[in-house]
């Protein structure tokens, strides 16, 4: 009897073993394409790191790909299953006849400041179109954010962007270092070049405060093909699932969200990241439930339309989907 129940016993083992072995090799591997690995990206970073991924079975990895339109690329050409970035990606794939879809919202706020010299800051009253007059503005290249909310601003001010004011467009890390040398006076910049300016006494706190001024702004949402919504929508339920777990968990419990930071950028000045982390959390620049309302999509359509990137308006129902989310939303 006790050599049958010490078989019966191995049996039993050896299948919990290779169950556990079977399970693993079912679980099916998502790529995640992102432009570039920040701190704006934290809640997906966290939902890898908590197992949300996991817990729903499919095993999520991060590709980093710093090359233009080479993240949406990566999907398109069916390298990754899904890529982060604002739904105009989706829009310019679908102008040329490709068909993606974002699925859920991550960062629901502009994530761009824009700071003056120290001490040249607006008078009390002053209009930001008489301010902006005659200025040189520091911004970031063309096509990207920062640049694509300057020009915006200037159309809204009533500015020319040749006549009115002379636009600098460098590299983000290199518009602290125009103000520092006073051949600019306005500057887009985010953190952590904000809170380095801030320290170097080159400028004070933000004069336009974008995630506060613009409000619901879809910035990053994770986008996927079409396709896979249509031959595999539980692969997309359980990722929309486990980023929305992510979101929660990342205003829920702050403490051990930039712990996780922390080891995701181990090499980011703990001062910069912490000053980074704090500013997005007070700005809550992140979505809480996942939805991108459709008052989003026309912020950032606008946006990107005002700064000649997005030739024709695109509707909100032709690249957004929140199925997997919640009820579409009506505003």
């Amino acid at each position: 009897m006790k050599t049958i129940a010490k078989g019966l016993l191995l049996t039993a083992t050896m299948f919990v073993g290779f169950s556990g072995i079977a399970n693993a090799q079912e679980k099916k591997t998502l790529i995640v394409a992102e432009p570039v690995h920040g701190t704006g990206y934290l809640p997906l970073y966290v939902a890898i790191a908590k197992g949300y991924f996991s817990d729903q079975g499919i095993d999520v990895k991060i590709m980093t790909v710093e090359s233009g339109s080479g993240h949406t690329n990566a999907v398109l050409s069916g390298q990754a299953f899904a890529f982060i970035g604002g739904p105009e990606h989706d829009a310019f794939a679908k102008l040329k006849g490709a068909e993606l879809r974002s699925v859920v919202n991550v960062v629901d706020r502009g994530n761009v400041y824009f700071n003056a010299i120290k001490g040249k800051e607006p008078a009390p009253g002053e209009s930001m179109a008489s301010f902006w007059k005659g200025k040189t503005i520091a911004t970031g290249p063309f096509g990207g954010t920062p640049n694509s909310i300057t020009r915006y601003l200037l159309k809204k001010y009533g500015l020319d962007d040749k006549k009115d004011v002379s636009l600098q467009e460098v590299p983000n890390s290199a518009v602290l270092a125009v103000l520092k040398s006073n051949t600019g006076q306005i500057g887009a910049t985010t953190e952590p070049f904000l809170t380095q300016g801030i320290k170097a006494g080159i400028w004070g706190e933000p004069i336009i405060n974008i995630p506060k001024d613009l409000g619901p702004y879809a910035y990053s949402t994770l986008n996927v093909r079409l396709e896979s919504i249509q031959k595999d929508p539980d692969s997309v339920r359980k990722f929309v699932e486990g980023v929305k777990k992510g979101l929660k968990f990342t205003y829920e419990n702050r403490e051990e969200a930039v712990k996780i930071a922390k080891k995701e950028f181990p090499t980011m000045a703990e001062e910069d990241l912490m000053a980074t982390l704090n500013r997005s959390f007070a700005d809550e620049i992140w979505s809480k439930d996942g939805m991108v309302s459709r008052k989003s999509w026309e912020t950032a359509g606008a946006v990107v339309l005002a700064a000649g990137i997005l030739k024709q308006e695109v509707a909100y129902d032709q690249i957004i989907d929140m199925q997997f989310v919640g009820p579409t939303p009506t505003n």
